[in-house]
């Protein structure tokens, strides 16, 4: 590491992290991790040593190579580096960073540019799926600069557009693993679903909120997180996904009724944190959720006419479009994001 390795840092969109080439990092998971959190600099909550933001949303990394499949052109593995913890998580995929993928598999060469729009095909290493992302490149070069603009991320920038197939039961057995829309858990009305991300859903005033705290309020509320890691706990095996303890998911949602012209109001927990926005899979299964009969997101849901949901967080709202079958059962999602190279050279 004393001649330090390439990297790419970037935003992807309400995420930052750094983006690696795989033959870059060490072949074996245990060394690469160990240098990953050298790298970001944990377990430190300011992550003073390294190049983390001290924040779940900025401690995250990429690692890319050129796909042997013939459905994709690169792969790509999230890896979720804990910021007070000695921990690195493959456990869950990440939307926002995907958004970056695209624009960094041209920037270091593992696709070409075509001249004005240039579709990448990419595999998900987490969950299996295959996402295609539209990257703007003018001229052959990937730009940055647009008129789109997203919800946590201030001033405008080119549009990522994200399309996905085939994310029910992405980490889970099934789109409902528990075989229910709805499970009782200490009380509580949940909904256990993972359409790209398991999550649970329950309304907030379950937990005496009104689902508009902010999210710094959330966060210094140990009786509520409390009750939430204690309903995760019983959440991860129902789900199929066993011990979730040291684990990232399923993510925490509490829904309420939207307040500015959305579908729904959400607050995500990443698992332990409030989020300042939502993740890009975790909006989709939320979404989809809406769609579901007797759970707490149809409850207070106001569905869109068109196939445009407009999911709020903490920050403003996360477009995500929903394309379903004759039956109404979602079959596909789409979103779109924005990215922007923030540095590329070497990192120690």
């Amino acid at each position: 590491m004393s001649e330090g390795i390439p990297c790419l840092w970037m935003r992807g969109g309400t995420s930052k992290g750094a983006y690696f080439i795989e033959s870059d990092l060490p072949s074996d998971p245990t060394a690469r991790d160990a240098l990953l959190l050298r790298i970001m600099g944990s377990p430190d909550a300011r992550q003073i040593d390294g190049i983390g933001g001290a924040d779940p949303l900025c401690s995250k990394v990429a690692i890319l190579k050129a796909s042997d499949r013939d459905d994709a052109d690169v792969d790509y593995l999230f890896l979720q580096v804990f910021v007070d913890e000695p921990v690195v998580s493959d456990a869950q995929g990440c939307g926002n960073i995907l958004a970056g993928v695209g624009p960094a598999a041209i920037e270091v060469g593992l696709v070409t540019a075509q001249n004005g729009e240039t579709p990448v095909r990419i595999h998900m290493q987490n969950t299996g799926e295959v996402a295609v992302a539209t990257v703007q490149t003018p001229g052959g070069w990937v730009t940055y600069e647009g008129d789109m603009r997203i919800d946590g991320v201030p001033g405008t920038h080119a549009p990522v557009q994200l399309v996905f197939e085939g994310l029910a039961g992405s980490m889970c057995p099934a789109l409902l693993p528990s075989g229910n829309a709805v499970d009782l858990i200490d009380g509580v009305a949940c909904t256990l679903i993972d359409n790209g991300m398991p999550i649970v859903v329950m309304d907030a005033a379950d937990f005496g909120l009104t689902g508009q705290e902010p999210r710094d309020q959330l966060d210094a509320d140990t009786g509520l997180k409390q009750r939430l890691e204690a309903i995760r706990l019983q959440a991860g095996p129902m789900m199929g996904l066993g011990d979730v303890a040291d684990k990232s998911v399923p993510k925490m949602t509490l829904v309420s009724a939207p307040r500015d012209g959305g579908v729904i109001s959400t607050r995500s927990f990443i698992p332990h944190r409030c989020h300042s926005t939502i993740g890009v899979f975790a909006a989709v299964s939320v979404a989809t959720a809406c769609y579901m009969s007797g759970t707490p997101a149809y409850a207070l849901a106001r569905l869109p006419e068109d196939q445009v949901f407009a999911v709020e967080h903490p920050s403003g709202a996360a477009p995500v479009i929903l394309m379903r079958d004759a039956d109404g059962a979602v079959t596909g999602a789409g979103t779109v994001r924005t990215a922007r190279k923030l540095f590329q050279g070497r990192v120690f």
